[in-house]
């Protein structure tokens, strides 16, 4: 991989998005920047930090009781939920605690939830949290597995996202993609690197990259 560039946030100055330019495949789209979430999502000190910086977005009169994480997000969940039971945001749940689940998903790629876990969706309001948005396609569909098992979608949190809303909903995200100005997203065919024949740095998905 070339060499990482670090793009503090506008309001979270110790909140850093590792970002490295070239021509790079996501499941939705083709990409100019692999966004390298690592430290963030599995070093406690920068999980904890992007915690904090997200809990302002979502004030104390909202209902949280849980919080669906998606690309690898359950670190910074879990310092999530502590900010957010601390600034008061309540929970209707028996213990006024919040739940921090994972989605399964299934041979198709359906995302799935077992039975164990659906009382913990059904009938509560759901924070969906993930790494790295760029069409919004994505959370659209957990969006929708959410609906199916009960649950309500009170609100949206990412570390980067390239769109503001989803289904109504305002993605509160720490970093845009007016952060990267020259940031480009592209559906699959229509890529111009592709046509320039710009060979694919890498694969990636929420878990990371897989270069070619």
């Amino acid at each position: 991989m070339k060499e990482y560039r670090k793009i503090p946030s506008k309001n979270y100055r110790d909140v850093l998005l590792r970002v490295v330019p070239g021509h790079f495949v996501t499941p939705n789209t083709h990409v100019n920047y692999y966004m390298d979430m690592s430290g963030i999502l599995h070093r406690q000190s920068e999980a904890k930090a992007a915690a904090e910086a997200l809990a302002g977005y979502f004030s104390a009169d909202k209902i949280i009781d849980t919080i669906i994480c998606l690309d690898g997000t359950e670190v910074v969940a879990a310092y999530l939920a502590n900010e957010l039971t601390k600034a008061g945001v309540l929970s209707k749940n028996a213990h006024k605690t919040m739940y921090i689940l994972t989605p399964e998903y299934d041979l198709s790629g359906q995302m799935i939830f077992r039975r164990n876990l659906e009382p913990w969706i059904s009938g509560k309001n759901v924070l969906l949290l993930l790494a790295t948005m760029t069409t919004g396609e994505t959370i659209a569909k957990a969006g929708q597995t959410i609906n199916y098992y009960g649950g309500i979608v009170v609100g949206i949190g990412a570390i980067f996202s390239a769109v503001s809303a989803v289904e109504g909903h305002p993605v509160h995200a720490l970093f845009r993609a007016s952060d990267l100005p020259d940031y480009r997203s592209y559906r699959v065919g229509d890529c111009p690197m592709c046509r320039a024949k710009q060979r694919v740095d890498a694969i990636c998905n929420g878990f990371g990259y897989s270069p070619l």
